[in-house]
């Protein structure tokens, strides 16, 4: 146990920069890998489906984005409590942590999956669904939505698993369902001839394999963090700390639901089903980018969130100055792949030449403000790791709901469907300008700390 015990102790001690590449290496990797692991649904319904197809995952989006932030809710919550109660070595009350996100995830991702499966068809409808993609949408969600609670289980005990120091097996694990996924899908579209249904079963059954390794992990009574008698009873405070942290990550998944929702609705008003396919296209390549800048919030989360813990407030500030510098050399990468190479990047997804021509211009459109994207995303998660909530919502709600949700409607008044695509890199610029306003009061604050002050002149709850 004294080498449990030991693991996080590094977070308070070594040096930043290594620190980043050891956390935040392996999450990249997974979240690299999670990101590969949607597309390849992307890529074998488009090739071994159809066009239709893309359009009808597509459509599914919105319902997958809800899933995702009711899963968040929990995980990224009670993962930022983690990395706080290991830095004040408070082992008991991590335990109880470890027990509820166990239980809430049960909770939640049953009421989830009872209430979307008994009004399956209308929600569909209602994010975009036509009697032409309906099909595709109802029998992918079916399966989905029957693993609805492995997949919740299984997002939430990996993040922990990062949280408490294990950042390596986390990655693995989503490596793991990333080529179970890429072997299982392809058996069950084209060999067994599932269809779409198969690209789903092959996502759940993944999931499912790596779940069941993190539940003997945690069953390990050797562990410091493991499953014990008492750790389930649920635990209000725990519980009420864990939502109200992880708020900020599901408001901003909740927001990616209902502004995929308008642009579904707008996209299709404007230029019919394919548009919506090609939206589909252009946020699976975009989001590989995103994706990896979140494996660098999540490395940096349990760093920053132990040496807050702990009264490091240099330690902190140091984390956050090098993940910003990663993150925008990221999205700098994204916005060239996707101006110099669109037509290349979206023909892996489908052959068919219209959907090509317009993802391959949405592509370019979409992303020409990304490499302000990764400073934002950053800066609003070291609000959350900082339990500064409050601002971690508004800046996590602020491109999407506050700029973006107007915009999809006002600028296409004007440029028809162009001004579907260009309202996102608008509201990435609106969205890059607020967040650097906020980030300097920020600064000022953490400038005013001590390493050992007392950390209630930032006004935290955590």
């Amino acid at each position: 146990m004294a080498g449990n015990q030991a693991i996080p102790l590094e977070l308070g001690t070594e040096k930043i920069g290594k620190l980043i590449m050891k956390y935040a290496g392996p999450a990249i990797i997974a979240m690299t890998a999670s990101s590969l692991y949607n597309m390849i649904d992307s890529i074998f319904i488009g090739h071994g489906v159809g066009p239709l197809a893309i359009s009808g995952l597509a459509v599914t989006f919105p319902l997958m984005n809800l899933s995702a932030a009711f899963g968040t809710l929990v995980g990224v919550g009670a993962s930022t409590i983690m990395s706080v109660l290991l830095g004040q070595k408070n082992y008991e009350v991590a335990n109880k942590v470890l027990g509820n996100v166990v239980v809430l995830n049960i909770i939640i991702g049953l009421v989830f999956m009872s209430v979307s499966l008994a009004f399956l068809d209308p929600i569909l409808y209602f994010f975009g669904a036509s009697e032409n993609t309906i099909v595709y949408a109802r029998e992918y969600m079916q399966v989905i939505l029957l693993g609805n609670v492995v997949t919740h289980l299984y997002l939430g005990l990996n993040n922990l698993l990062r949280a408490s120091g294990n950042p390596r097996m986390a990655m693995n694990l989503t490596i793991l369902t990333v080529v179970l996924n890429l072997i299982l899908a392809p058996i069950f579209i084209f060999a067994l001839g599932m269809g779409i249904r198969g690209a789903a079963l092959a996502t759940v059954i993944a999931q499912l394999a790596a779940l069941f390794i993190i539940l003997r992990y945690f069953s390990n009574q050797g562990r410091l963090l493991h499953f014990r008698k008492g750790i389930f009873k649920m635990d209000v405070r725990i519980a009420k700390d864990s939502l109200s942290i992880g708020l900020a990550p599901f408001l901003m998944n909740s927001a990616a639901c209902l502004v995929t929702l308008f642009i579904n609705q707008q996209l299709k008003n404007y230029s019919g089903d394919l548009a919506i396919g090609a939206y589909g296209i252009v946020n699976r390549i975009s989001f590989l980018f995103i994706m990896i800048n979140m494996g660098l919030n999540q490395g940096m989360q349990p760093i920053a969130g132990y040496n807050y813990g702990a009264r490091k407030y240099s330690r902190v500030k140091e984390v956050y100055k090098k993940t910003v510098k990663y993150a925008t050399f990221v999205a700098m990468i994204g916005f060239a792949v996707s101006i110099a190479f669109p037509h290349a990047a979206v023909s892996v997804f489908t052959s068919d030449p219209e959907l090509i021509e317009l993802a391959a211009k949405g592509l370019v459109l979409i992303n020409l403000m990304l490499p302000l994207v990764g400073f934002q995303m950053v800066t609003s998660n070291l609000f959350q790791c900082l339990g500064m909530i409050n601002k971690s919502i508004i800046l996590s709600m602020s491109r999407q709901l506050l700029f973006l949700l107007p915009l999809l409607y006002a600028m296409p008044l004007f440029l028809d469907a162009k001004g579907i695509w260009l309202s996102f890199p608008l509201s990435d610029f609106l969205a890059f300008l607020l967040t650097f306003i906020m980030s300097l009061g920020l600064m000022k604050k953490l400038n005013r700390l001590q390493d050992g002050d007392d950390p209630s002149i930032l006004g935290s709850k955590l």
